[in-house]
């Protein structure tokens, strides 16, 4: 299992910090930047932007700086023979963008805490946490991702935590700054659904729970998910379902 020498989230640093090793540490070393930084790829230095992360296998030489009034970033020192690390397919001293820092900054989040406290299944947990985040580093290290991106996965949370609000494509639209027929291209060629189709699919998913597990009626459940009209709801509902709302619940209570 991983064994964590050191780390850390959140680390800030003045502009004019330097993290210099030309021989490379006797560890595995993971950065994930929050703020743009400079890096050392095949001798030149380059800035890469904000959230990116960069993999040093032992002995790897390493060379980064700041580049702006502060850096920040997460990272982690560790020692590990696990295959899903020594056999990675990750790019080697090579940053590459995350599409979801947030999620990979709680993972981090959550490493710092488990290798703080000494509780019984500390080194089982690290272990599960180090393999959810190079699952996700992989994924990433495999997307190319669009200069809108980071706004997009906003708004697809923000629709996934509020299925419920009057969500319409001029809406998402403005929330983004952009035209609506121009969400409409990017969202689909991002996430591989319309971001209408994206909003009933949300919705019906809500409606589903909400018939089994709550006391509401149909036409109230058809509120609490966006629809100002039930007969309007019952239908997207049968064409996704293949069931009426009533069905559903009868079959499932």
């Amino acid at each position: 299992m991983p064994k964590i020498r050191y780390v850390e989230f959140d680390a800030a640093h003045p502009d004019d910090f330097v993290y210099s090793i030309p021989d490379g540490l006797d560890a595995w070393l993971l950065v994930l930047t929050q703020t743009a930084a400079l890096f050392e790829v095949a001798g030149e230095l380059k800035e890469f932007p904000a959230h990116s992360a960069v993999l040093y296998p032992p002995n790897h030489a390493i060379h980064y700086r700041a580049c702006s009034t502060q850096y920040v970033n997460d990272w982690v020192r560790f020692d590990a023979d696990e295959s899903y690390i020594t056999e990675s397919a990750l790019p080697v001293g090579v940053p590459f963008s995350l599409p979801d820092p947030g999620y990979c900054h709680q993972l981090f989040q959550l490493l710092t805490l488990e290798n703080t406290f000494h509780n019984d299944y500390r080194e089982l947990s690290i272990d599960y946490l180090f393999r959810i985040l190079f699952n996700k580093l992989h994924e990433a290290s495999q997307d190319k991702l669009s200069p809108q991106y980071y706004k997009l996965l906003e708004l697809r949370k923000a629709l996934y935590n509020n299925p419920g609000h009057p969500w319409t494509v001029s809406s998402m639209a403005e929330y983004l700054h952009i035209s609506a027929g121009y969400l409409q291209t990017i969202y689909k060629s991002t996430f591989g659904i319309s971001c209408m189709e994206d909003v009933i699919h949300c919705r019906i998913r809500l409606a589903k729970e909400k018939l089994v597990f709550g006391p509401h009626k149909i036409a109230e459940i058809a509120a609490l998910c966006g629809y100002a009209n039930v007969e309007h709801f019952c239908r997207q509902f049968r064409q996704l379902t293949g069931c009426s709302p009533r069905a559903y619940r009868d079959k499932h209570a």
